[in-house]
């Protein structure tokens, strides 16, 4: 599982028109999966973006969390995330998780940031053709991979 998680001061996504998730200050994530991912993957993740220290406290040194602050959170899917790029100039896809296997994945992840968080987090939708816009704050763009926790 991949997290691009971008500090932003607001974030929205648009599907077909419609604005279907709007935040102020928070995160947006973006989220590739993989076959290999598990739900343990899922509960490592959540809890290591909630907890990251990348907001400002009164001295403007990033030492506050997402929990912290009470920000806001997007999460948005996203398999090209999960491209390969070695060989020739298209990239691959084979590694992204079919959507029957991601779908619940993605699912069971916004659930764990909403009990991590005690709060509701707005998300895109799953396969949809999707405009994200956002105001990255910083900016602060931070990638993490399950697979590389040690």
């Amino acid at each position: 599982m991949k997290a691009v998680i971008q500090r932003v001061t607001k974030a929205s996504v648009t599907i077909e028109g419609e604005k279907v998730a709007n935040i102020e200050s928070g995160l947006l994530i973006l989220l590739g999966i993989v076959n290999e991912d598990e739900h343990g993957d899922i509960v490592w993740l959540s809890n290591k973006i909630v907890n990251l220290r990348i907001f400002s406290d009164d001295n403007d040194v990033m030492n506050h969390s997402l929990k912290d602050t009470c920000g806001d959170v997007i999460v948005v899917s996203q398999f090209t995330l999960q491209a390969s790029t070695k060989k020739g100039n298209r990239p691959s896809y084979i590694k992204a998780a079919r959507p029957d296997v991601a779908i619940p994945l993605y699912e069971a992840f916004v659930k764990q940031i909403e009990q991590d968080l005690g709060k509701t987090v707005q998300t895109g939708q799953f396969g949809a053709d999707m405009k994200v816009e956002l105001l990255n704050d910083g900016p602060v763009t931070i990638i993490i991979d399950t697979k590389n926790k040690e």
